[in-house]
C-alpha cells in the first residue's frame, strides 16, 4: 500500500499494482491447477480404460464414457491453463477462472454416476475456486 495526500490534507491508502497474484487469487490458481490435473487424469482414465469405469444402471441420463473422457481431458487442460494465467493477477484470468470452474462443476455433476467420490471432490474444489475468485483482491478500510 502506498499513501497519497487527499484534498483535506489527510493521507489515503492506495493499493499497489503488483505484477503477480496474492492471497485468495493465488489459492484459486493453485486449486485450479490441482483440480485441472485431476480432471486430466480422470479424462485419461475414461479414454483408455472403459472397463475401469463402473456404469450404474437406470440412471436419469447415460453417456459414452470415452466421450466424457475427452470432455474431461480438454476441460482439464483449459482449467490448468486458466490457473497458470491467474498467477499474473489479471482481471480476465479471474473471469475465465470462474467460468471454467463453473463448467468443471457441471461436468463433474454429470460424471457422478461413474466416479461419485472423485466427482464430489472436484465439485468441492471448483466451489472453493469460484468463492476465492469472487471475494476480491483487497480489503477496504472502514
Amino acid at each position: 500500500m502506498t499513501s497519497t495526500a487527499t484534498e483535506a490534507g489527510r493521507t489515503a491508502q492506495v493499493p499497489e499494482k503488483r505484477p503477480y497474484a496474492t492471497g485468495w487469487t493465488t489459492f484459486a490458481a493453485i486449486m485450479l491447477i490441482a483440480g485441472g490435473t485431476m480432471a486430466i487424469f480422470q479424462g485419461i482414465a475414461g479414454i483408455t480404460k472403459d472397463s475401469l469405469i463402473v456404469v450404474t444402471r437406470n440412471y436419469v441420463y447415460s453417456m459414452n464414457t470415452t466421450g466424457w473422457g475427452w470432455i474431461h481431458l480438454i476441460l482439464g487442460i483449459v482449467v490448468v491453463l486458466a490457473g497458470v494465467a491467474l498467477f499474473g493477477g489479471s482481471a480476465w484470468a479471474r473471469a475465465v477462472g470462474v467460468v471454467v470452474a463453473g463448467l468443471g462443476m457441471i461436468a463433474n455433476f454429470l460424471w457422478l454416476p461413474y466416479y461419485p467420490f472423485w466427482a464430489t471432490v472436484l465439485i468441492a474444489i471448483d466451489g472453493f475456486v469460484i468463492w476465492a475468485l469472487c471475494v476480491g483482491t483487497t480489503r477496504r478500510e472502514t
